[in-house]
């Protein structure tokens, strides 16, 4: 076992579906991907994972409870 190991989201993910979704915010320039969560009113940002490869990204879809696309927001 390494020193930098892959964590996996364990736990389900807890956030207010009135006032939150789930979403991806992506860089354009590098293409660095974080899963969050984005309020609807004020569009502030809660980062919960940092993505690196399509099997977190499943993972963070599975902790928040989520099938189908995320949205992704640039």
């Amino acid at each position: 076992m390494g020193i930098f190991t892959k964590k996996k989201i364990s736990k389900r993910l807890e956030y207010n579906k009135e006032k939150e979704r789930p979403v991806v915010r992506c860089s354009i320039c590098n293409g660095e991907r974080v899963a969050g969560f984005m309020e609807y009113g004020t569009k502030n940002f809660r980062e919960v994972a940092f993505i690196r490869d399509n099997t977190e990204l499943e993972d963070f879809k599975e902790s928040c409870g989520v099938e189908g696309e995320i949205e992704k927001v640039y």
